[in-house]
C-alpha cells in the first residue's frame, strides 16, 4: 500500500505495520506484553515516543489486543481496501474516507477513532491522486497534462508525476489559454449574429477566420453547412483575395517608388546627388542599397546605378537637358 505509507506514518499506522509484522505466537496471551514492550522499543527507535508515553501505550496495546482478536493484521485489510479502489470510489475524497472508515472498521473498530480520519483521508488523497496519474499516462500526446490541469493537480506534481518539464507544461498552459481564448471570440461573434439564420452564422464566422473545427465543435455547425456556406461564397472570396493582391502589389510599389522613366527632372537631379554623397561613404553595393532605401530614393533609380555608378553622369545630363 504505498499510497498509504509515503512520507513521514501517522504513530497509528507505523504500529500496524510493527503489528503487520508478528505471528499469531506473539498476540497469544502469554507473549503479548514481551511483545508490547518489543514493538514499543522498536517504535522509540523509530524516533516516536510510545515507551514512556502512556497514551502512545495505551494505543498500541489496543491494537495487539485487536490483532488478537481478529486473528489478522488492521493492515492487510486495509491494503486489501485501498488497492480495490477505483477512480470512480475516490472521484469524492469525502465520502471515499468515510467508506474506507466504516469497511475496514466493521473489524477493527479503533480504526473509525476521529483522530486517525485525517490521516484516512491523506491516505486517500494519495490514492486519488495515483488513479489521476495512471489515467493520464494512459491518453496519447498532451491529453494527460491536460487531464491533471483539469483535475487541478498542482503543476509541481504534474511535472514530476508525468515527467516532463517546465517548458512542455508551459507550452501546453499556453495552448489551452489560446484555445479558451478562441471560443469566447467564437461565442462573441454569434452573440454579434444573434437572430440571423443559420448560413449568415456562418458566414460571419468564416469571415472572422474562425477555423472550420472551431466552428463545429463551439458553434455546433456540421461540416456540410460549412460546405455550403463557403461555396455560395467562392466569388466573394476570390474577389476578396484578388484585391488584397492588388493592395500588396500597390504597397509594394509605393515602397520602391515610380519607375525611371516616371522620375521628373528636379527630382532625378536632387536624388543623383543624394547618392553621390552616399557613394562617398561607401562603395559596397549593399551598403549603397540600404542607405539609398534609407533616403528614400527610388528603388528603379537605385537599380540602374549602383552597380554601374557612371550611369549617373548619363542620367544627370539627361535631366539637365
Amino acid at each position: 500500500m504505498a499510497s498509504a505509507t509515503t512520507g513521514p506514518k501517522p504513530l497509528w499506522l507505523s504500529i500496524e505495520a510493527k503489528i503487520a509484522e508478528l505471528g499469531a505466537k506473539d498476540v497469544e496471551a502469554s507473549a503479548r506484553e514481551t511483545t508490547i514492550q518489543r514493538v514499543a522499543a522498536q517504535l522509540d527507535g523509530d524516533g516516536y515516543n510510545v515507551s514512556h508515553h502512556a497514551a502512545n501505550m495505551l494505543m498500541l496495546r489496543q491494537a495487539v489486543a485487536t490483532r488478537a482478536e481478529v486473528g489478522r493484521p488492521l493492515l492487510g485489510d486495509l491494503t486489501a481496501a485501498t488497492d480495490a479502489l477505483t477512480l470512480e470510489d475516490v472521484a469524492n475524497p469525502v465520502q471515499a474516507t468515510i467508506g474506507l472508515v466504516h469497511r475496514v472498521g466493521e473489524e477493527f473498530p479503533h480504526f473509525k477513532d476521529l483522530n486517525r480520519r485525517d490521516d484516512v483521508r491523506t491516505i486517500i488523497d494519495a490514492i486519488r491522486l495515483d488513479r489521476l496519474v495512471t489515467k493520464a499516462k494512459e491518453l496519447p500526446g498532451d491529453r494527460g497534462i491536460r487531464y491533471l490541469l483539469e483535475q487541478t493537480v498542482d503543476e509541481p506534481t504534474i511535472i514530476e508525476r508525468l515527467e516532463v518539464t517546465d517548458a512542455k507544461l508551459a507550452e501546453v498552459k499556453a495552448s489551452i489559454a489560446a484555445e479558451q481564448a478562441e471560443i469566447a471570440r467564437v461565442k462573441g461573434l454569434l452573440k454579434e449574429v444573434d437572430g440571423q439564420d443559420d448560413d449568415a452564422k456562418v458566414r460571419h464566422l468564416v469571415n472572422k477566420d474562425v477555423a472550420d473545427g472551431s466552428i463545429i465543435e463551439i458553434a455546433g455547425f456540421d461540416q456540410a453547412a460549412i460546405d455550403r456556406v463557403k461555396k455560395a461564397m467562392e466569388e466573394e472570396l476570390r474577389e476578396k483575395e484578388r484585391l488584397a493582391a492588388e493592395a500588396a502589389a500597390a504597397k509594394k510599389a509605393a515602397a520602391e517608388g515610380p519607375k525611371l522613366e516616371d522620375i521628373s527632372s528636379e527630382d532625378m537631379l536632387g536624388y543623383i546627388e543624394e547618392i553621390r554623397e552616399i557613394m562617398e561613404f561607401s562603395d559596397k553595393p549593399d551598403e549603397i542599397r540600404t542607405m539609398c532605401e534609407q533616403s528614400n530614393i527610388p528603388k528603379s533609380l537605385v537599380d540602374a546605378v549602383v552597380e554601374n555608378p557612371d550611369k549617373l553622369d548619363e542620367l544627370e545630363a539627361a535631366a539637365e537637358g
